[in-house]
């Protein structure tokens, strides 16, 4: 054993001074490796990027025609039609003629996507025959039980008797969820309103949408499309009183009730912009509703249609990527401009269906259209597609000869006449 030299053995100073060395190293030690871990080198591949916005499906439905399922903008221009707006940036939307059915073009139409207080179309189109305007109704406390926390009210009070004219003005002026529930308790709960949606939604083919909630408040698995929210805004057209309350800017609504006292009443305005021209917009000339919406999950939504002279329009545009305060209906309106300008200047690219009461159901016919599988009649085409070939030729169809959409022909389509469309200021 190797024996070290009493004239090289440190003395007890010089080892107290080594030990305290040492023990300060390994403070300094515990201090900083935390510091390297904290601090990790990234190699050139792995630098975090940033979260890219969702995709469309690669597929989507091909109800209404086959171009519809695919991802993308779908539009066919003739010669002399103008080009789309620049600036889109919306995740869907859709511009089509309510009484014909015609689509003139669409982004990703068929996509699912968190609705928002738009789902409120279909919610009305659903109850709104069902009780007679002047019927009455006191609200009770479980009546309003279960709103999303956040939501959009009109100020209904519990033990305080409402019309149901007071409470579709609430939900159309106001979206007001309150009056939502309200209607929905007279219709026997949330949950039998809910059930009776999904089958009114069903038999309007469709069949993007699955519903949760009566008002569109966000919730899991809740989706709709610009083409089903232009389905129900078409169908909801059809009655005097959805037209009415669509069309209405403002209104006074009912206040709390006192004993002895007249009751007061306090005015409401419509949520919808291009209607009232808040927030620094101006009213879209010739617009008649249809419904508004935005939440943390859906962003902005929105469906309107318009009138000028014999041409009426519907256009729903569904989450901006811009957050601009007004662009969803900023898009709207540049829709709404163009389809205008365009509207004989192109060929459909698809069409609104009938319920399934005049035509069947339309997923089943048009199983044939899925998975990019084009019918006889193949409509799709991007806007470049249109620009480069005239779209008559393309298509080789000739006016009045059939089209084959979603895989079944129609000779003759119905067509849904609505009513001059009159904005409303006042009631």
């Amino acid at each position: 054993m190797p024996t070290i030299s009493p004239s090289l053995a440190p003395s007890p100073a010089r080892r107290r001074t080594a030990h305290r060395a040492a023990a300060a190293a390994l403070v300094c030690a515990a201090l900083t490796a935390p510091l390297a871990v904290a601090a990790p080198a990234y190699a050139d591949d792995a630098k975090p990027t940033k979260s890219k916005a969702p995709a469309p499906p690669a597929t989507m439905s091909a109800v209404g025609g086959g171009p519809l399922a695919k991802p993308g903008t779908q539009v066919r221009l003739k010669d002399g039609a103008p080009k789309l707006p620049k600036g889109l940036s919306a995740r869907s939307w859709i511009v089509s003629d309510p009484e014909s059915g015609d689509v003139l073009a669409a982004h990703n139409a068929h996509w699912p996507l968190p609705p928002a207080s738009t789902l409120k179309m279909l919610f009305a189109d659903t109850l709104l025959p069902k009780f007679p305007k002047t019927e009455q109704h006191k609200v009770a406390p479980e009546d309003l039980a279960g709103m999303g926390e956040g939501s959009s009210l009109v100020g209904i009070k519990e033990n305080q008797t409402y019309s149901v004219h007071d409470l579709w003005l609430g939900v159309f002026l106001r979206s007001g969820n309150d009056a939502v529930h309200t209607l929905a308790a007279m219709n026997h709960g949330v949950e039998q309103t809910v059930r009776d949606m999904q089958a009114h939604a069903d038999e309007l083919n469709a069949h993007d949408t699955h519903v949760v909630t009566p008002d569109g408040y966000d919730a899991k698995g809740q989706v709709s499309s610009a083409y089903d929210l232009s389905l129900f805004a078409r169908s909801g057209l059809q009655n005097a009183d959805f037209r009415e309350y669509a069309s209405t800017a403002f209104a006074q609504f009912p206040g709390e009730a006192k004993k002895g006292k007249k009751r007061p009443t306090f005015g409401i305005q419509n949520t919808n912009r291009l209607l009232t021209g808040a927030f620094g917009m101006k009213p879209y000339k010739g617009i008649a509703g249809v419904k508004n919406g935005n939440t943390t999950n859906a962003g902005s939504t929105f469906t309107g249609v318009a009138q000028r002279g014999d041409k009426v329009l519907l256009v729903t545009v569904m989450n901006p990527a811009k957050k601009d305060l007004n662009e969803v209906y900023k898009e709207t309106a540049a829709l709404f401009d163009w389809g205008f300008a365009a509207r004989d200047k192109v060929e459909p690219v698809g069409r609104l269906v009938g319920p399934k009461s005049e035509e069947g159901d339309a997923a089943k016919h048009s199983a044939g259209q899925q998975h990019g599988k084009p019918g006889a009649a193949h409509l799709s085409a991007t806007e470049g597609d249109g620009e480069r070939g005239g779209a008559s030729t393309a298509l080789g169809i000739a006016g009045g000869a059939l089209v084959v959409l979603g895989g079944v022909a129609f000779a003759v389509h119905r067509r849904w006449p609505l009513p001059e469309l009159v904005r409303r200021r006042g009631r």
